[in-house]
Formats: C-alpha cells, structure tokens, sequence
C-alpha cells in the first residue's frame, strides 16, 4: 500500500505516465485507487474501466515508482526548509532544487548547505583565510606566498605562510567539490568509463578458496552482471577480498594528470600558463580530485552497483517464486509424505483429500538399523487404511534412498495404485518450527510436521508454501546479502498476485493463505476461520459480511477472489465480483436458460455479442471477463501436473559422465544460468551461454522453474561439487552432420526442446539454506557461473512419467487435467 501524502509534486503523474506509455489521466485514476486502500489484484482485475485496463505488472510498476517519486517530493520538501531556514534559498536556488529529478541530484545541491561537522575549510573561513582564496583563483598572477603572508595571524591559528596556503587549499577544495553539475558530470564519466577491481587479501588464498575467481579480477562497472557484484562484495565483508574501484578502465599513469582533474581545473578556469600560482591551483585541483571526489563518487559508484545488483537479484527471486507457488497442483488426493532421514529414520504422515492429518509414524530402512521390509510393510498398511493415492518424498539427505523404498513399496504392492513423487521440502524446517505449525498441529511433533508439509505440497503447493516466509523457500541469488524491505516488499507482492490469480476456497483456506487474499490481513483472516469454525462453511459471499469486522471495504476488496464450490449460488464459485452478479444474470437471460444450465456452455456464450451488455458502470473489459469466466468458472490457471524420468543407475556424483544425456527438471534460474536437478543430489548448471545456439539475454527466455528439459553433461568436477551442463544436445560435428542431412533430405536428431508449459513437475525447486546462506552461492564468480552447483539440491520427482501413471491408477480424466487442488 501506496501512504498518501497531503501534497504530490504536480509532475509525479505525469512522469509515471510518461515511463509506463499511458495516459497521466490512467495513472491518477489508479494512484487515487491505491490511496483509497485497494489492492493491485483488485485494480486490476475489477477496476479495468477505472484505469483504462492498466495490467498487474504496469500497476505494480506504478506502485513502487509512486513510492520513489513521493519520497523524493518529501526529500525535496524538506531541503527547501533547511535551506530556506540557512537564508540562503534565492529563486535559482529554488528552480534547481525543483528541477532535480533524482534523489542523488538532489542530494548533490544541497550538499554545499547541508549541515556538517566543522571542516577544515570551515576553520579556515573562521580565520578569515577566504580572500586569500578568491584572490589567488581570481588572479593567478600573484604570488601564493607573498599573498599569504599577509594573511599571518598566530592568534587565529595561523602561524605562518605555509599554514595560510593550506587553508585556502581547503576552502578551494571545498567548493570544487560540492559544484552540483561538476559531481554528476564526473560520477556519470566514472560510470562508464571506471572498473571494479578485485584482490585476494594477503594470507586469506586459502581460507577464501571459494572466492577464488576474484583473486585477480578487473572488469568494467556497464559489464558487470549482478551475481558477480555481490560475490565480491560478500567477499569483501567476510575479508577475503580487498575491493577498489577505478576511474578509468586500464593501467594509467597514477602521476598524470587526469581528464578528471582537467574538467575540475576547466570548471573553474584554472590553466598553467605559467603565472605564479598556476602550479599552487593544479594541486589544490590533483589534491580535491583525490582526496574529495575520488572518494565521494567511490561511495556513490559502490551504492549505485550494490542497488543494480539488488535490484536484478530481487527480479530473479521474484520470478522464480511465481514459478514455484503457481506449480501444478497434483490435487485434493490422500497423500502420504515422506521426510527423509538416515540415523534418526524416515518421518511419515498421511493426510486425506483435504490435507488432514490421519496417521504419522516413523520408520528405519536406511543404516544403520537397515530395517527395509519392515518399513514397506508398514507403509503397505498406512496406505491401505487411508487409501493413499499418492507418495510425496521430501528431495533432502536420503532422498534417493527413501525413493528406492517407495519404488519397493509400489511394486510389492501393486494392488495399492501408489504413485510416488519426490518433491522440493525448501522451508519445511522453516515451517515445522514456526508458530503457526504450532497452532495448526498441537501437540505433533516437530520432526512430523515437516512430513505433512510435504505432502501437503504435493496436493497444492500454493496453499502450502504461503505459510511460509517467502525468503526461507531460497529460490533466490544471494538473498541474505539483499535489502530486506526492499525484498520483503517484492515477494509479498508475488505471493498476493499469485493467491488472487489463482483464487481460495474461503472453506478449506488456511488463515495464512487468507491473509494474502486482497483486504484482508492477519485478523481478518483468523476471523474468518473462527467464524467458519463456529457456524459451518460459508453457503455464500453474501454470509462474509456476518465475519466480525469484514466491513464493506473489506468484501469489494475480498470477495471476488474468494469461492464457495458447492454453495447456494453458481457464480460463487467463480470470479466474478458480486458488484457484477446482475450482469453475469443479464447474460444468463440472453442465453436462454438458468445458470446452472448456461454456466461452463462455451458454444452458447461465445455466440453472445460482449458489446449488448455493456452498460454505465461495466464496460467492454469486465463483460469479456465475466463471459470468460461463466465459460469455464473457477478455472485454475496452473499448469497440468507432469514429471521428469531420471535415468536408473545415475544416483551420484560419481555416476555422471561427460557426454551423457539426461532428463531433469529445472530448480532455480539465476542471471547467469539456470540449475537443473539430474537426480544425484546436486544440481548442475547449464550456463547462459550453454542454453541456446543463438544469443540468450535472459535465461529465463529459455526455461522457468519446473520446466522439464533434456541436458547434457558437459563436465564434472567431483571435488568441488560441480556438475556442468548444456541444453545443446548436439556438438558441433554432430551439428555439422545435421546441417548436411537437411541438405541431403536426410533425418536429423532433434535438438532441446523447450517444455511446453504444463511440463513442469510439482515443488519448482528452491536452495536448501544451510548456516543462512544459499551454499551455492558461496563463490560466485566467472568460473563459478559455469561451473557453480547448488549444496543438497532438488531431487528427483519420480521415477516415472506422472501424467501417465495418474491415468493408469484412474487419478486423473481422460485429457489429464488434475483435480482442483486445496486451496
């Protein structure tokens, strides 16, 4: 939510409306909408006409330029007064702080007013040395010593010439380097033209192995792609690497004068042409330069990388979240989940179709109690007594081994129908540990819970991953290193537009889950629960108005984003807004029969013109929407649910070859690449050069998490862990008898293919934290973007194709499409 603030710079519409390529009467429409305590989810989808049907992505857009701007007009706001209170605020002065357009502009104006710790050149000023200083850069031809000594006052703490000099020096240096246009001239030359440049500090090669790419290490600030900014400044906080950044991009003489130094003595008119103090004012410009600038522009270059860096980071992160919350759910089916373990055993839960926990045990297959048959037996019976449909195996320490079990398991018990899936447990510790665990399972034990976490994922991993702190499921890049409002803000806001996308069953809803629904926050959603709890399920909207302090507000903000499968009206379970109930009957009448016999027809709405049922409050938008959503209501807009096939015999490191070719699903995309989970319990990365023949800016043009792909292993490094992959299965020779075949008519060998979209398998992925930190990230770094690997990465999701194997056990229809999940 936008704060309102009771006077916006006039220009502030107009500027958001110039960067989106809208209309500044579209922007004032939605910024009056955010002020009046809507949410983008709403804007969007309910507000259309309101907004001239600006979309999600340019709303949120919208929003966080409408923080900045404001922000700024607050900055702006209190410069003026300090500046007006100094009495030094004339009308330039006041057109230029007006017209600045950026927070570092405005920061370099007021920097001469800004109130400041007595300096050297303010002592000097107090010693009456400042028409020492104007005389000598007004008029080089004086002699700067003869000019000094008349300017010898011991009582005033100068005792001699020398002394006078020096503090004209600084009120000189002063004043060069707080000239506004000079600094932002200067920082932008530094920009593009300066280097960051990276050393190993002396004896840290060792203990900084992991930095090692940076040891010795230049490059250009333009050229310099985000993960490797924040390796090396993680490598610099933990001291292992000494960090320097370079005005110029290449070895210069450091006792040149500089074009740096030459646009200072420029500025202010100072030029040896041999005059008396002409050597005395290119010092006091060498000595500001260094000394002044050097370091101001430094800070300034080492913020604005860190807020690139941070910036390209949390887009990463945010998409890769979205991928993963809006993965196929497998659906509302018995589910038993499986943690993983050695010594301490395999946790084991069972919840039914709407993810109540029915039964929980543990058991010991693995070393060193090795009781194998025991545990398929134990399972066998749990499965049994609940009617298990599916099993849900944690991609943890054993993974590959618990999976065998359940492998056993299904072909000892065949008559069971068991299918098996290993999926992403990222943040189920996070879970099993939290409070609202807690609450939700009194009295279970910890290690329990992250089995029904588990399992729950499976069925809808939407509904279960919201429990979550977005930042504890790690598909991140250097998450920990990142500014948490400025992270915190942006995964909020892929969750809340992932959980109205896809809509809540307000019955079956976690408080959690309901909190992310739009107008409705921690309260409200425990007050709908007790509410719930109190008086039986909800039978219509209408009865969420009964909730306690679900006020009007609330509901046009709520409502249409929450169903009611099964109730007293049709349209509940829909999206339709109840604002729009008496348009979604109008085109119900049109049709020719009642909403139960008209609803989920497309061959009779389609035949309807959207144009005949627009009125004054519904435009051409939200009739298209509503005939949309009676032709398919309550449509989940997640991908069908499918896995990947892991080659039998590849369950290590060790196993992989170069050469080999293999399926595997794809865990987390960074900005050099995108991790691939192979099923060896650690993932390789196919490197943004390895993605495609053709230019890739973008991996995430390629492949998103959960997509299924086809790699081959390019190389593995058993020592550090890395496992190197490429989405090019064919190398050149082969590549050069595929371009002969197409020209001789012969077959080729089809190369990578891009997954369509419903291949994805469930759980996405994420980076298991170990010790706060994303291991995969330790290094960074150019070898490390090629060769870089994920520490206890995503196993595997099953040993099978899972849209097959659901249609063999009669799970899912005959066109494949799971069932709706829990919401």
């Amino acid at each position: 939510m936008v704060t309102s603030t009771p006077s916006v710079h006039p220009s502030v519409n107009k500027r958001i409306a110039d960067e989106l390529g809208v209309r500044e009467g579209q922007v004032q429409a939605a910024v009056d909408l955010l002020d009046g305590g809507a949410t983008v989810p709403f804007i969007a989808r309910y507000r259309k006409e309101v907004t001239g049907t600006l979309d999600d992505t340019q709303l949120r857009t919208l929003e966080e330029r409408l923080r900045y701007l404001r922000e700024l007009e607050e900055r702006r706001a209190a410069i003026l007064e300090s500046v007006d209170a100094q009495g030094k605020l004339d009308d330039a002065l006041r057109a230029q702080i007006m017209a600045a357009d950026a927070k570092a502009r405005l920061e370099d104006i007021y920097l001469p007013y800004k109130p400041k710790r007595r300096t050297k050149a303010q002592i000097a000023r107090e010693a009456g040395l400042e028409p020492l200083a104007d005389l000598l850069l007004g008029d080089p031809g004086q002699d700067p010593q003869a000019s000094a000594a008349a300017y010898i006052d011991a009582d005033k703490g100068v005792p001699d010439a020398g002394a006078a000099l020096e503090g004209a020096r600084s009120i000189l240096v002063e004043r060069f380097s707080e000239d506004a246009d000079l600094v932002g001239e200067l920082r932008e030359r530094m920009w593009t033209r300066g280097r960051l440049v990276a050393k190993v500090r002396d004896g840290r090669e060792e203990a900084g192995a992991k930095f090692s790419d940076y040891f010795d290490f230049s490059e250009p600030f333009t050229r310099l792609p985000s993960h490797r900014i924040l390796a090396m400044f993680r490598g610099e906080k933990e001291e292992m690497l000494s960090l320097t950044l370079e005005p110029e991009d290449g070895d210069a003489d450091p006792a040149a004068t500089t074009d740096y130094e030459r646009s200072i003595a420029h500025r202010f008119g100072i030029a040896d042409r041999g005059r008396p103090a002409d050597r005395w004012l290119a010092d006091s410009v060498r000595w500001a330069w260094r000394t002044r600038f050097l370091v101001h522009l430094g800070i300034d270059l080492r913020g604005r990388l860190r807020q690139a860096a941070e910036d390209e980071a949390v887009r990463v992160f945010a998409a890769n979240l979205r991928d993963l919350l809006l993965a196929a759910p497998a659906g509302a089916r018995s589910t038993m989940g499986l943690d993983p373990g050695l010594r301490t055993g395999v946790k084991v839960a069972v919840v039914d179709a709407t993810g109540k926990v029915v039964a929980t045990d543990t058991i010991y297959p693995h070393e060193p109690r090795r009781r194998w048959d025991e545990s398929i037996e134990t399972l066998a019976k749990l499965a049994a007594a609940h009617k298990v449909e599916l099993i849900a195996i944690g991609n943890g320490t054993a993974s590959r081994e618990t999976d065998k079990l359940a492998g056993d398991l299904i072909k000892r018990h065949a008559d069971l129908a068991l299918t098996k899936v290993v999926v992403s447990e990222a943040g189920a510790s996070v879970y099993s540990a939290s409070a609202y665990a807690a609450q939700e399972l009194p009295g279970m034990d910890v290690s329990l819970r992250g089995a029904v976490s588990i399992a729950r994922r499976l069925q809808d991993p939407l509904a279960e991953l919201v429990k979550i702190d977005p930042k504890s499921i790690g598909v991140g890049q250097y998450q920990h290193d990142l500014s948490e409002v400025s992270l915190s803000r942006s995964l909020d806001a892929v969750v809340e537009d992932c959980v109205n996308g896809v809509g809540v069953d307000v019955n079956t809803a976690s408080a959690p889950l309901l909190t992310r629904v739009s107008g409705i926050g921690g309260g409200l959603a425990e007050n709908i629960v007790q509410h719930r709890d109190a008086n039986g399920p909800f039978k219509n909207r209408k009865q969420l108005k009964d909730v306690a302090r679900l006020g009007p507000k609330a509901f046009e903000q709520c409502a249409g984003f929450l169903r009611i499968p099964g109730g007293d009206d049709p349209l509940d379970t829909s999206s339709v807004h109840p604002e729009a109930y008496p348009v979604a009957r109008r085109i119900v009448a049109a049709a020719g029969g009642d909403i139960t016999g008209v609803i989920g027809k497309g061959n009779v709405l389609r035949a309807l013109r959207p144009q005949d049922f627009v009125d004054d409050t519904f435009g051409l938008p939200t009739v298209t929407d509503i005939l949309a959503e009676l032709e398919k209501p309550g449509r989940d807009p997640r991908p069908a649910f499918k896995t990947a096939t892991f080659k039998e015999g590849v369950e290590q490191l060790t196993d992989l070859t170069p050469g080999m070719i293999l399926e595997g699903v794809v865990t987390n995309v960074a900005a050099f690449g995108a991790f691939v989970d192979v099923g060896v319990h650690q993932d390789g990365l196919v490197h943004v050069s390895a993605m495609s023949d053709s230019f890739v800016k973008d991996p995430r043009d390629v492949v998103k998490p959960g997509d299924i792909v086809r790699v081959k292993v390019l190389d593995v490094d058993i020592p550090r862990k890395r496992i190197s992959l490429t989405l090019r299965l064919e190398d050149e020779a082969e590549r050069r008898e595929s371009r002969d075949n197409r020209s001789e008519g012969g077959r080729t060998t089809p190369g990578p293919r891009r997954p369509q979209q419903g291949e994805r398998r469930q759980g996405g992925g994420g980076n298991r934290q170990q010790g706060g930190d994303n291991r995969r990230q330790g290094g960074g770094g150019r070898r490390d973007d090629r060769g870089g690997n994920r520490q206890g990465g995503n196993a595997p999701l099953g040993g099978g194709a899972l849209a097959d194997a659901l249609r063999r056990a009669g799970l899912v229809d005959g066109d494949g499409g799971p069932g709706r999940g829990r919401r």
